[in-house]
């Protein structure tokens, strides 16, 4: 069983998609937002592609193989930096970020911290990684785990975020809006 960064993202956003992703059921290919996101981490900081790379990082923590790829890791100065397109799901995106320190702790790169890049708003957050924080992170791996192996899907959240989603019609076929 693997856990990654997009499903630690995921599950604070929607554990049905969560789920659907989890279980090999992939709608990205279709969403003109992800696309656009790609671009976004592909074109805005050029420059940083000669100083700075992705690094994919894993380890096994209780049985589970925990997977991640930071867009770029800057190890002289022990930076994470994640580019995302936009800030209405910041608090999903802080927790993959948290998720990326949390990796590196485990394999013994201590005192990482995290920026959260925002070009198209001209923002940026920073992110650090509390003990707190990883018992959450370990609470958090458990429940996707569970959640993996669950036969059944989740509910519809009918929340507003589901419009902008992949997974939209996928979710709402049948269905009156």
């Amino acid at each position: 069983m693997t856990i990654n960064a997009t499903l630690i993202n995921l599950h604070n956003i929607c554990q049905r998609e969560c789920w659907l992703h989890a279980n090999g059921v992939r709608m990205e290919h279709t969403s003109d937002t992800v696309a656009d996101g790609k671009l976004l981490h592909e074109t805005s900081y050029a420059d940083r592609n000669v100083k700075h790379s992705e690094l994919a990082i894993e380890v096994i923590y209780e049985s589970i193989h925990l997977y991640g790829k930071i867009d770029f890791y800057d190890a002289k100065s022990k930076i994470i930096h994640e580019t995302k397109r936009g800030n209405k799901v910041e608090e999903a995106h802080k927790w993959q970020v948290k998720f990326y320190l949390w990796l590196l702790k485990l394999n013994g790169i201590d005192g990482t911290t995290g920026i959260i890049e925002y070009p198209l708003l001209r923002q940026t957050d920073t992110v650090a990684l509390s003990v707190s924080d990883e018992l959450h992170l370990q609470k958090l791996v458990y429940q996707i785990n569970v959640l993996q192996e669950s036969q059944t899907c989740p509910p519809v959240i009918n929340s507003k975020i589901c419009r902008s989603c992949s997974y939209y019609d996928l979710c709402y076929i049948g269905e009156e809006i």
